[in-house]
């Protein structure tokens, strides 16, 4: 995409949300966007228009850019509650429950999950003003039994490759074995 469509598109959204941006003002805003990708920016331009109630701003924008971070809802639904659980998380999920590891321990869930949720949205904020790109790692729980699954699900997600789980556990199947076992219960059905 052109600068000069980003700047159309962005100058348009502001428009439609009851903002008029001069010239100089819409390239700011696009210069404050460039560590995106453009169809990131774009997407998230097509959610503005059809969210934002008031002046657009470019937190407005930057929040609704999706670079495969989870949201604090799903992020805080994918934490290991326990020691014996594997999770694949984002370095912002992991700082995040490091902050409040200690409550959940203690018992005090709910108070847990409103500091995780303020911690990870004010990380996940920072990582995108730094034009981070999301990274996954999977932290694996004593549960040797769980770890198969947890990793399966990551790759199946496109979290991580297919290398890059074997390395935590090497027999993991990869998605040729889930093909041929679907294909077989198909067999199996026409018999």
């Amino acid at each position: 995409m052109k600068q000069s469509e980003l700047l159309q598109a962005i100058a348009v959204t502001a428009e439609l949300c009851g903002r008029t941006l001069s010239p100089a003002a819409a390239e700011i805003f696009c210069k404050d966007l460039e560590n995106f990708p453009a169809a990131q920016i774009v997407a998230a331009l097509a959610r503005c228009r059809k969210e934002v109630r008031g002046a657009l701003t470019i937190q407005d924008v930057v929040s609704r850019i999706d670079d495969g971070r989870p949201g604090p809802e799903e992020a805080w639904a994918m934490l290991p509650m326990t020691e014996s659980q594997t999770v694949v998380w984002t370095a912002e999920m992991s700082q995040a429950f490091g902050v409040v590891v200690s409550m959940i321990d203690a018992g005090e869930v709910i108070p847990a999950r409103m500091a995780f949720k303020e911690t990870y949205i004010r990380l996940v904020n920072q990582a995108r003003d730094h034009g981070l790109r999301v990274e996954w790692s999977p932290t694996l729980g004593h549960d040797a039994a769980g770890r198969e699954p947890a990793l399966q699900k990551a790759v199946a997600a496109g979290r991580l490759s297919l290398e890059t789980a074997r390395a935590y556990f090497p027999l993991l199947p990869g998605p040729e074995s889930a093909v041929l076992a679907i294909d077989h219960g198909k067999r199996g059905a026409l018999r």
